[in-house]
């Protein structure tokens, strides 16, 4: 599933994300990275591009699951820094601090673990899309709860016609996307 080196980062990124039309309601057009994971060079190039942006090493990566626990490991491992999930309510195992928001279909919570992020930690954070921003913010305010600064955003894609960006800049730059749809 490799395409040549010759192609830019995001040229192959942009092969293997497939369209889904009408999914996960009629008149939407989905994209599906999960064809990226299938080639491992192109997931290690993109974890590459991403750290590449960091101005400073940060102290931890945050991610959101679940597809942002596949290259978010990756950066926590190239980083040699601590990785901390962030998941849905009522699946981490310990003590956890909860943040619910609203999305356009209803609203969602996101619980992190208490105790893992230290005071001051900057901490990047990692998804697979920013779509609106919710998300992002939530692991944003989980972070700052928990006494964390935000390093910054990564992201594999942006869809930029939702205008997640400009709802998640007051918390930091930079706000990093491989692609942009």
């Amino acid at each position: 599933m490799s395409i040549s080196t010759h192609t830019s980062l995001a040229e192959r990124l942009n092969a293997c994300i497939r369209n889904v039309p009408d999914f996960p309601q009629p008149g939407i057009l989905f994209k599906d990275i999960t064809p990226v994971f299938l080639d491992w060079q192109l997931c290690n190039d993109i974890t590459d591009e991403l750290i590449s942006r960091l101005k400073t090493k940060p102290d931890a990566v945050c991610v959101v699951e679940s597809r942002g626990f596949f290259i978010g490991m990756m950066l926590a491992h190239k980083m040699q820094i601590p990785l901390v999930p962030v998941r849905k309510k009522g699946k981490l195992p310990s003590e956890t601090r909860a943040y619910t928001y609203t999305l356009e279909y209803g609203s969602a919570t996101l619980e992190i673990h208490k105790g893992v992020i230290k005071k001051d930690w900057n901490v990047l954070i990692h998804d697979d899309v920013l779509a609106t921003g919710g998300t992002a913010i939530a692991a944003a305010e989980l972070v700052k709860a928990e006494g964390g600064k935000i390093a910054g955003f990564a992201f594999i894609v942006e869809l930029a016609f939702l205008s997640g960006k400009e709802k998640i800049a007051s918390y930091t730059a930079p706000i990093e996307s491989v692609i942009s749809y």
